[in-house]
């Protein structure tokens, strides 16, 4: 995706109040934008960030996942064998693509979904693939080779697939998720070519565009989406980012006032961020599902970003467990909402 912010929208500060509150005990009565959460205990979390690590360990043993490597296919084997481990109905969407300059690409979107048959869902997606260029790398002549993409590429697809393991385990009773691994995201149009190409956003998120136009199943529609997109990185800040505000803003306020409530606030800033040109900006835009992207941005994307140093050791599991565990909560309020 085109990472950088496509505009820095600067808008008025939103006021939230939140009560203090005990990791995963008892919450006080929240107002946050004009909603208020009631008092609830929260669930004792079984999402495991070592499981989530692990998943990011071995998909960047496999190498850097650019379409048309041997990497990428092992890495794509490698999801949907997890997927179908954890009980999800697998459909593996194959398309050929092209990239920004003429390359044909090999793609492959991943969806596994819980429940296939609920007519109520929620759809949880990432990219999959891995940048083929290094072009923020300080080395110059490295910029031409892949990353390894442990963060920007992994974390988001290892968090995810701890989830479809709790699915399979813990169940949600009237809901269906789809868990929307989606490829060819990170084939934009490198910094040392944007001067030849002004139409730049169409060539990030090759994959999520395909599948907007060509959904797994037709008319496919869900309440919501939440994009996981570098979620693994040490001190990570994940802002409130604009177009997911716009689109879903409710939904924003639930997801940051529940990772507050459990503790994690410190990651989920309560601030707003840059507008970024993400897989759920074609989402929203073609499908007209509300989304949200959870992403690591805080006025820039780290100094890892793009480069060869996105390696395992940018990692923490602090950071995949809060994350993890905060998605794993909204799943379950939401399931409670429908029921009731």
């Amino acid at each position: 995706m085109d990472k950088y912010p496509s505009i820095i929208i600067i808008i008025a500060a939103l006021l939230l109040s939140a009560a203090s509150c005990d990791n995963r005990k008892k919450s006080t009565s929240t107002e946050t934008e004009g909603e208020t959460a009631t008092q609830r205990v929260l669930d004792p979390s079984p999402f495991s960030a070592h499981n989530a690590y692990r998943h990011i360990e071995a998909q960047v043993g496999s190498g850097p996942r650019v379409p048309n490597t041997e990497g990428h296919a092992q890495t794509a084997d490698y999801i949907a064998r997890h997927l179908e481990a954890s009980g999800l109905q697998v459909i593996r969407q194959e398309a050929l693509l092209t990239a920004y300059d003429g390359t044909p690409l090999k793609a492959v979107n991943l969806i596994g979904s819980y429940r296939p048959e609920a007519t109520r869902r929620v759809m949880i997606f990432a990219h999959w693939d891995t940048r083929p260029f290094a072009d923020h790398d300080p080395d110059p002549r490295r910029r031409k080779e892949p990353i390894p993409g442990a963060d920007d590429g992994a974390s988001g697809p290892g968090v995810m697939l701890e989830l479809a393991r709790l699915l399979s385990e813990k169940g949600l009773e009237n809901i269906g998720v789809d868990f929307m691994f989606f490829d060819a995201e990170d084939y934009g149009v490198p910094d040392w070519e944007k001067r030849h190409n002004t139409n730049t956003e169409e060539t990030w998120a090759l994959g999520t565009q395909y599948w907007t136009k060509h959904p797994h199943k037709q008319g496919y529609t869900a309440d919501f989406g939440i994009l996981l997109d570098m979620v693994g990185a040490k001190d990570a800040v994940f802002k409130r980012e604009y177009f997911s505000q716009e689109s879903a803003g409710p939904i924003v306020t639930k997801i940051w006032q529940t990772a507050k409530e459990l503790g994690h606030g410190n990651y989920f800033v309560n601030k707003t961020g840059g507008a970024i040109t993400d897989d759920h900006y074609f989402v929203i835009n073609n499908l007209r599902i509300p989304c949200v992207d959870i992403i690591n941005y805080d006025n820039d994307f780290g100094s890892y970003w793009h480069t060869h140093s996105d390696s395992l050791e940018n990692i923490s599991k602090e950071t995949l467990q809060a994350v993890g565990e905060t998605v794993w909560q909204v799943l379950m309020d939401y399931d409670r909402t429908i029921r009731e």
